[in-house]
C-alpha cells in the first residue's frame, strides 16, 4: 500500500499566516513602545547624574568656604554657567541642636519642580 500526501497539510493556510502575522505586529508595537520609554528613562538618568554632581560640586564649594570662614550662613540661589546653565540650585542652612553646627542642604533642579526634577544633598558644617 502506498501512502499519499494529504493536500491538507501540505502547507500554511492564509489564516495561519494572518495569524502569525498579527501576532509578530503585537509583538514589534509593544517593543517600539518599550524602545521609547527605554530612551526617556535614560534621558532622566543622565539629568539626575549631571544634577547630583553639580550639587557635590557646591556642596564641597560651601564646605570648603566654611572651613576657611568665608562663609556666611544664609539661604542663597542662583544658577550654573554654561553648559549647566539649565539647572539652578539653592542652599538652605538650619539650625541643628548644637549650636556651632548647621545643617546644609544643596538643592539642583532643572525642569519643572512640581515634576521632582531635582536632587537634594544635605551636609553638617561646623
Amino acid at each position: 500500500m502506498k501512502a499519499t500526501a494529504s493536500s491538507d497539510s501540505a502547507g500554511f493556510t492564509l489564516l495561519e499566516v494572518m495569524i502569525a502575522l498579527a501576532i509578530i505586529a503585537i509583538t514589534l508595537v509593544s517593543l517600539l513602545g518599550l524602545a521609547n520609554r527605554s530612551i526617556g528613562v535614560n534621558g532622566r538618568i543622565q539629568k539626575m547624574t549631571q544634577a547630583t554632581l553639580l550639587a557635590q560640586e557646591k556642596m564641597a564649594e560651601t564646605e570648603v568656604a566654611a572651613r576657611q570662614g568665608q562663609l556666611a550662613p544664609a539661604d542663597n540661589e542662583g544658577a550654573f554657567d554654561k553648559p549647566f546653565d539649565e539647572y539652578r540650585w539653592r542652599i538652605r542652612f538650619q539650625d541643628t541642636p548644637i549650636s556651632r553646627v548647621k545643617q546644609v542642604t544643596v538643592t539642583v533642579l532643572w525642569g519643572n519642580e512640581n515634576k521632582n526634577e531635582l536632587v537634594d544633598i544635605d551636609s553638617f558644617i561646623f
